[in-house]
């Protein structure tokens, strides 16, 4: 790749490896007039055009290389979206139209809606429907800049449905370029056949699904909603202990409706806590000290006509490390895109473009404890990129609701707009 005309690298100013936080988040590493150099799915090389074509493996390969001209468009790692929900069938129209009406998420819920009302479509789906469903979505993710995607489950709700929707996600994986990090889910809300019998549901995940999904390799994090009417703090730490024991990484829905105490959840090595839309000056404090980031979700706030978004000036004042992931999933935030939460992180949480830019690439992998690999363009990271129809970066949240994604590249894979590899 070639005559880029904003070439945003996000190499860390300062070389350090874990995500970027203050000041730092602003730092983008723009280039103009940039080049690309990727090998085997592999980044090889990043700077300007000139440097490039000076570069004597170049000038001997230069009839071997593949060359892409992106003269006056912007190019930036491909987004990592570290939170979705993609195992689920059918959107919930009805929801929809009652939350119109004036209902509440908690009174849509209590009707028998909400997470619930998704569940009975899951457990009668097939794998393979389940698989294609998942596939459909990594597909348009990627054609708005997506490349890495973390992927849970939690519209099974039982044993079998939980492991055949990790079972889906796997197979829809292996048809994708792009890179996905599964999530069991199993603690989304406790199922009806369990109303009552709570505890009875919560020994079942974690003596059940955390030890088969542990075996089987179908997860790499487990993931709680803790909130009124699903989990409470006392039930993540036992879950968190149990996906301890198995190995697994450590995520969990925080504070999205209230507040979520935060002190007992950070003893354990948590990746990312999500949502934070209500959380104490205490826990932000507490945060600022880890290398647990904030993800922050606001086409969730948005679809769900919420007024209150995440405190992301707060949060980054503070020195927590923010991300941004679009939360897609039938209830609350059915998009894919990711330039459309970045232009609500401008405008409904004040971020500056080049800040929701790094939490949706290089903060996103940290997220996913794959910084090592993704987030950045730089030499040794895998081939991750996204390019955009764009003169200047700031238009990609600017353009409202608008995709101006020509192709991402996926592992060294090109993907056009249109979703052809």
């Amino acid at each position: 790749m070639a005559d880029i005309g904003q070439l945003l690298t996000l190499r860390s100013p300062s070389g350090q490896p874990g995500p970027r936080r203050g000041l730092e988040l602003k730092k983008i590493g723009l280039i103009r007039d940039g080049a690309v150099l990727c090998i085997g799915g592999k980044i090889v090389s990043a700077g300007t055009t000139k440097d490039a074509l000076r570069d004597p493996w170049v000038l001997k390969n230069r009839k071997k290389i593949v060359e892409i001209d992106c003269a006056g468009q912007v190019v930036l790692p491909g987004f990592v979206d570290s939170h979705t929900h993609p195992a689920f069938v059918s959107p919930r129209l009805l929801d929809f139209e009652k939350r119109i009406a004036g209902a509440s998420y908690q009174q849509i819920a209590e009707a028998g809606g909400g997470i619930r009302s998704s569940v009975d479509a899951v457990r009668a789906s097939s794998k393979p429907q389940l698989a294609a469903q998942v596939l459909r979505a990594f597909e348009e993710m990627a054609e708005q800049g997506t490349t890495t995607v973390e992927a849970k489950s939690g519209y099974g709700l039982s044993l079998e449905s939980e492991l055949k929707s990790l079972e889906a996600i796997r197979d829809a994986a292996k048809r994708w370029p792009g890179t996905v990090v599964p999530t069991l889910l199993g603690a989304h809300v406790v199922p009806k056949e369990y109303k009552g019998r709570g505890p009875e549901y919560l020994k079942i995940i974690c003596e059940q699904m955390i030890p088969q999904a542990a075996k089987r390799r179908l997860a790499q994090f487990v993931d709680v909603f803790t909130e009124r009417g699903a989990f409470s703090a006392e039930d993540t730490e036992k879950i968190f202990d149990a996906a301890a024991t198995h190995g697994l990484g450590m995520r969990a829905h925080v504070g999205q409706l209230s507040e979520t105490p935060l002190r007992h959840l950070l003893r354990f090595n948590v990746a990312s806590l999500d949502h934070v839309d209500h959380v104490s000056d205490a826990d932000v404090a507490q945060l600022a000290k880890r290398d647990t980031v904030a993800t922050l979700v606001p086409g969730a706030n948005y679809f769900l006509g919420l007024e209150k978004f995440a405190p992301a000036r707060k949060l980054i004042g503070a020195g927590v490390a923010v991300a941004l992931a679009t939360d897609y999933n039938p209830g609350s935030s059915p998009t894919f895109s990711m330039p459309f939460v970045l232009s609500l992180a401008c405008t409904h949480m004040k971020m500056s473009p080049a800040e929701a830019i790094a939490a949706a690439t290089v903060n996103g992998a940290c997220a996913l404890r794959l910084q090592q690999r993704k987030g950045s363009i730089e030499p040794g990271k895998d081939a991750d990129l996204a390019v955009f129809d764009c003169k200047d970066y700031r238009e990609i949240p600017y353009w409202v609701a608008s995709n101006r994604c020509v192709f991402t590249i996926l592992g060294g894979t090109p993907c056009a707009a249109g979703g052809n590899a």
